[in-house]
């Protein structure tokens, strides 16, 4: 099964037909690994993960690591829609204020930080089972992207930015607070910019899931 540095692992994911593609990848009998689906966006994500992780330790077998995953949106030539991309950090891209001067993030009003950033040895292990993966920054949004405009001020604002979802950071919050190890693994469904769901391939996400899913069993 999963390496050390993901055993024993809690995958969550948005809605249910995320958490039965993963499921679908993973063999009979999967003892170090538990898959729930938990909400969409981060707030529902978070609350959802810090539970499932505090329940898990109260009852004397805590999980290793977090691993929030599903289908995003791709940043065009940085992920490419039915492949996987990883997260180096998991970061909440409007999570802050409007000025006259322009957006402020939470980093910059002195608030805190808007970045989690993914734990070195599960990283690795995602990296080594799936090493045509892009790295680099997922970001959580409460509203996902529907416009030119908008996708080309995200992709300015963050240049590392392979994926856009909407519950890595809350995850990541989540097992920053339980002290667990974090990761991301996003399957792309779509192209972030305009929105047009007649150019979704959601089902070659989905399979992008599961195919994944295999490789780190």
């Amino acid at each position: 099964m999963t390496g050390p540095a993901l055993r024993p692992l809690l995958i969550v994911t948005a809605v249910d037909a995320e958490r039965d593609a993963i499921l679908a990848g993973l063999p009979a009998g999967r003892p170090p690994v538990t898959v729930a689906a938990v909400g969409v966006g981060p707030a529902a994500a978070a609350a959802s993960t810090a539970r499932l992780l505090a329940l898990a330790e109260a009852a004397g077998h805590p999980y290793r690591a977090v691993l929030s995953a599903g289908i995003a949106g791709g940043f065009a030539g940085r992920a490419s829609i039915g492949t996987v991309a990883l997260a180096a950090r998991s970061v909440q891209a409007d999570l802050g204020a409007e000025s006259p001067d322009g957006w402020l993030s939470l980093d910059q009003l002195g608030l805190g930080t808007v970045a989690v950033t993914a734990d070195p040895g599960v990283l690795a292990e995602l990296r080594a089972r799936l090493p045509a993966a892009p790295v680099g920054d997922v970001l959580t949004v409460a509203t996902g992207t529907g416009t030119a405009g908008r996708a080309a001020a995200l992709a300015t604002a963050y240049p590392a930015a392979v994926a856009e979802a909407m519950e890595g950071y809350g995850v990541g919050c989540a097992a920053a607070g339980a002290g667990v190890g974090f990761g991301e693994l996003r399957a792309i469904s779509n192209l972030v910019g305009p929105r047009d769901r007649s150019a979704w391939r959601i089902g070659e996400a989905l399979a992008a899931l599961t195919a994944a899913a295999a490789r780190l069993a």
